[in-house]
This record gives structure tokens, C-alpha cells and sequence, in this order.
């Protein structure tokens, strides 16, 4: 695998971490702004929305116009690190907003043009691989980005946190710049794919797929970003330990995501009945039992074990029904991140009319449970596949 693949997952992981990491520091940024808990984590949603508007936008607009992969992802990835490093010092919540969705549609292309760059760089059939690779990085931001900048927050502010990552992200922009090669079009993607795909776009079956995985995502980040208060105002825990329980959880997705994706392309029904079962349960018993630090502990990690690890089966699910080309992959991570952006917003708006940090939780169960409920239809009927 070429090594500059692994800087391409290393550029996800800074734009996933700066997605995420609001969840760590919601006092600090609560404090600075005067506002409330509920707005922070709206924060995370306006972040989802800008990836939602971008992602069939700017995909569209790179197949349409056929953009050369170096310079446009060179260009976005400045622009990502120029405006998160902006962030960092303004004092207003209005612009900050703003701020939030610029990144999130900046993000959509960087994930976009990274994916196709990554697909473009290596042989055919390492090309799951490399996808592999640049997706993992979102992924491990859960793992280490979010706990390190909830410690970063600790002790330094939220100021040096969003700066940290666009420092990080400037440094694999300057890597990228010395290290990639100079692509116009994926050597690897038929021309005709891009049109076929379209159909997709016609079928139910696709879109019931899209529904499932907005309601998955919706149910785990309606209880995931609001955890730190939940753990600091309900279970009482010390501040010190809560990074270390968020990585608990990163891990928990990561053991997840491995061994949904051993089962997802020949029992994706089947790992989502179980994996939609278990977040449900999970969530309610969270709910319940909150107030008992292990008991919730415990309920994290199997949150963190079936929520987003479902993402395997999900994409399995997406392949069976459509063609897998860049406008189908693009429309569903931009309904995931409706799923994603709503559940946080969600959770935000019960807070803030004064549910209590739970009600984050019980909205999660509640999402959680639809999904189940849009399966039963598959699960009880004789035929197989999800036509």
C-alpha cells in the first residue's frame, strides 16, 4: 500500500476529529459562549448538515467537470485548515455556526476526493483496502482524536483543541502536496458506472436502505453527544477518567466494526436485526441505570459495539440494491449524517427545554427501536435479499 494512502486516512482522521470532538468539550464551550448545553451539541449537528448539503453537491460537481484530484483536494484541505484554525479564536456562537457547516460541506469533498484519490493510486484489487484505510481514519478519531482533544481541553482550553487540528490538518496538506501524484480521473471507475448508478435513484429499496441507516446513526449520536454530561452531571464521575471512557467506546467501534465486517455482505439482515436489538436494549438500560458508573460503563461499550459498527452491513445492504458508484455512496453518507446531524439536534432540543441530560438517551432508544421496526418486514417474510 502506497504511504501516501495512509496520509490521505491521516487527513480523514483530523476532519473526523473535529467533527466529533465538540462532544468532549460541551462545559468549555457552554462557559465561553453563555450558552446552553443543548446549543453546544447542535454544534455536531450543523457539522453533519454541511456534509449532508455537501456530499451529493460537490460529487456531482467533480464528475460533472471531471476536477483533477491533486489541486482540488490540496485546495479544500487548505481552506479546511485556514477556517478550523479561525475557529479557534472567534468569541461569537453565530459565526462559529457558520463556521461549523463551512467544514462540514469542506469535509464532504475532502472524504469524497480522498476516497476516489485513494481508489485511484493502487491496483484494482487492492482497492477495498485502500478505502479501507481512509474510511478508518474517521473511524479511529473516535478511538484517539475525541479523547485527545477532550484532554487537551482539560488542561489548555478548547481554543488549543481546534487549533491542534488544524495544525494537523495543515501537516498532512503540506505531505499531500510533496507526496501525491497528479490525478485527473479514477483509472479504476468505468465511465458508464457513473451513469448506471442513477437508477438507483428510482428505487424504493434504496431508499428504505437509506431510512435504516439514518435512524442507526440517529440512535447513536443522540445518546453519544451528550455522554460527557451525561457522566459529569448524572453518574457523578471524575472529569479525569471521562476521555478514557470515550476511548472505551472508540475501541468498542472499532472491535465492532471488524466483526460486523466479516458477516455484513452475506448476513447484513441479520447483523442489523442483532445490532439494532442491542443498541435498543443498551440504550433503555443506560437510560434506567445511569446513576451506576460501572453498570454505565458497560452500557457504553455495547453502544459503541452495535451502533456505528452497522456501518458494514449498511454499505452491503446500499451495494445489493444499487450501484455502488460516487452519487449513490454520496447520498447515502449524506442521509447517515441527517441521521447523524437529527439525533444530536435531537437530543439538544430536549435538553434545552428541560428533559434533563437522559432524555438524550431515551430519544436514542426511541430511534434505535424505528430502525428495528423498518426491518421487521424483511425479517418476517419466506424470500431473502432486500428487494
Amino acid at each position: 500500500m502506497p504511504i501516501v494512502v495512509y496520509v490521505l486516512g491521516l487527513a480523514i482522521f483530523s476532519i473526523g476529529t473535529s467533527e466529533l470532538m465538540i462532544a468532549g468539550m460541551m462545559s468549555s464551550l457552554s462557559d465561553s459562549f453563555n450558552i446552553s448545553i443543548g446549543q453546544v451539541g447542535h454544534l455536531i449537528s450543523y457539522f453533519a448538515f454541511g456534509v449532508m448539503l455537501g456530499g451529493p453537491v460537490l460529487t456531482y460537481f467533480f464528475l460533472k467537470f471531471k476536477a483533477p484530484y491533486r489541486p482540488t483536494l490540496l485546495i479544500l484541505l487548505l481552506l479546511y485548515a485556514v477556517i478550523q484554525g479561525i475557529s479557534a479564536l472567534i468569541n461569537s456562537h453565530e459565526i462559529l455556526i457558520v463556521i461549523r457547516v463551512v467544514i462540514g460541506i469542506l469535509c464532504a469533498g475532502c472524504l469524497s476526493l480522498a476516497l476516489a484519490t485513494s481508489m485511484s493510486i493502487v491496483t484494482r484489487e487492492k482497492i477495498p483496502s485502500a478505502a479501507a484505510v481512509v474510511i478508518g481514519g474517521f473511524m479511529i478519531s473516535n478511538v484517539f482524536g475525541v479523547p485527545f482533544a477532550t484532554i487537551v481541553n482539560e488542561y489548555f482550553g478548547w481554543r488549543v483543541s481546534f487549533g491542534i487540528v488544524a495544525v494537523m490538518v495543515f501537516v498532512c496538506l503540506i505531505s499531500l502536496f510533496f507526496m501525491l501524484p497528479d490525478l485527473k480521473t479514477n483509472k479504476n471507475i468505468e465511465p458508464e458506472n457513473t451513469i448506471n448508478e442513477m437508477d438507483a435513484f428510482k428505487k424504493s429499496a434504496y431508499w428504505k436502505a437509506c431510512l435504516t441507516s439514518c435512524l442507526i446513526l440517529g440512535a447513536s449520536f443522540a445518546a453519544f453527544s451528550y455522554l460527557v454530561p451525561i457522566l459529569t452531571y448524572v453518574t457523578q464521575m471524575d472529569v479525569k477518567v471521562i476521555p478514557f471512557i470515550l476511548m472505551l467506546y472508540g475501541v468498542a467501534n472499532v472491535i465492532g466494526n471488524i466483526i460486523t465486517a466479516r458477516f455484513a455482505y452475506k448476513y447484513s439482515l441479520q447483523v442489523m436485526l442483532i445490532g439494532l436489538s442491542v443498541l435498543t436494549v443498551s440504550l433503555m438500560s443506560m437510560a434506567i441505570f445511569a446513576e451506576f458508573a460501572w453498570l454505565t460503563i458497560l452500557f457504553i461499550i455495547f453502544i459503541g459495539l452495535s451502533g456505528v459498527p452497522m456501518n458494514p452491513a449498511m454499505m452491503a445492504r446500499i451495494a445489493s440494491v444499487a450501484h455502488p458508484g460516487p452519487m449513490v455512496n454520496a447520498v447515502h453518507t449524506s442521509v447517515i449524517n441527517i441521521g447523524l446531524g437529527g439525533g444530536s439536534y435531537l437530543g439538544g432540543l430536549a435538553i434545552t427545554a428541560g428533559f434533563g441530560y437522559l432524555s438524550t438517551i431515551w430519544i436514542g432508544a426511541a430511534l434505535a427501536f424505528l430502525g428495528l421496526l423498518s426491518l421487521l418486514p424483511y425479517a418476517l417474510r419466506k424470500k431473502t435479499g432486500w428487494e
